[in-house]
């Protein structure tokens, strides 16, 4: 694969998660997948680090010390109402991942999940997205006067 198709292939990824040992051990094994990984160590550090950069995708835990999922999701949704958010939440926390789908969220998993499992969501959430994204280009492309 050349270095151009490369570069387009590659998935701008926001990790946030407050177990720093989990999120390092993720982070590096997403790199090695056509991902670019950036952690956030909290709800907070993501929104200060999603004012700066754009990314394809956010994985977030429900369950963080500084600010509840929930509250980060719906930050993340007015900031970037189109960004693909998937949720990771702990064994029993369903109701709290439903929440978070009426929230916006793209989808949920249940930690620990498989890294396949999360490759493929993660495929799925960027796919979804260019597909929006490229629709909503169309649709500014015909709205546009001629000159």
């Amino acid at each position: 694969m050349n270095e151009v198709n490369k570069d387009k292939d590659m998935i701008r990824l926001l990790l946030v998660d407050d177990e720093k040992g989990y999120l390092d051990v993720l982070s590096n094994r997403l790199s090695r997948r056509l991902i670019i990984p950036t952690k956030a160590y909290s709800g907070t550090n993501a929104i200060q680090i999603l004012r700066k950069q754009d990314f394809d995708v956010v994985i977030l835990d429900l369950k963080m010390e500084d600010m509840d999922g929930i509250e980060v999701l719906k930050v993340i949704k007015r900031m970037v109402p189109d960004l693909p958010v998937i949720l990771l939440t702990g064994h029993g926390s369903q109701t709290a991942a439903k929440e978070g789908l009426l929230a916006g969220a793209f989808d949920f998993l249940t930690k620990p999940c498989e890294l396949v499992e999360l490759m493929d969501k993660i495929r799925e959430a960027h796919e979804h997205h260019r597909q929006h994204s490229e629709s909503i280009n169309l649709l500014d492309v015909d709205s546009s006067p001629e000159s």
